[in-house]
């Protein structure tokens, strides 16, 4: 009888644990299923990024710069998709302004600030932005998200 109340008992003990597993799974196992199967940027992203990587106004450096460096990347967080090209550049900010508008209006982007372009791209708007020069470097990228977001 007495071996029969331990198996009982143990088998009790057993049930609430396993109780406690599943409920910790609904509680941290579905948030951690997202992390490892659905969080971060994926395939869509990556061939946004392509689609992005692929416009020539990033490759179209100013008189006077030095051979452009492209990147690309994604934001795990917010989704938001990145290509650009980064130069060595001394010239003034003018005058890589002046390039950019006319290189930008030439590949059917649309002006919204001195130195920010938009256009439809893969079924979303991305904005072209001028970083400097700065320190003797200027950038130009693209970014974009799925979620239409107005970087400029």
């Amino acid at each position: 009888m007495r071996i029969h109340k331990v198996g009982t008992s143990l088998a009790g003990l057993l049930a609430a644990v396993g109780l406690l597993g599943a409920a910790a799974f609904v509680v941290v196992g579905a948030p951690l299923g997202y992390f490892l199967f659905e969080y971060g940027c994926g395939a869509e992203e990556d061939r946004l990024g392509e689609v992005l990587a692929g416009e020539s106004v990033l490759g179209a450096g100013p008189e006077g710069a030095g051979e452009g460096e492209p990147y690309q990347g994604c934001d795990d967080d917010d989704l938001f998709v990145v290509a650009g090209t980064s130069y060595t550049y001394g010239g003034p900010r003018e005058s890589v302004l002046a390039h950019y508008r006319k290189a930008a209006l030439a590949e059917g982007w649309r002006v919204r600030t001195k130195d920010c372009f938009a256009k439809r791209i893969d079924g979303t708007t991305a904005y072209l932005t001028v970083e400097g020069p700065t320190d003797g470097s200027l950038q130009v990228e693209i970014v974009a998200d799925r979620d239409d977001s107005d970087w400029c």
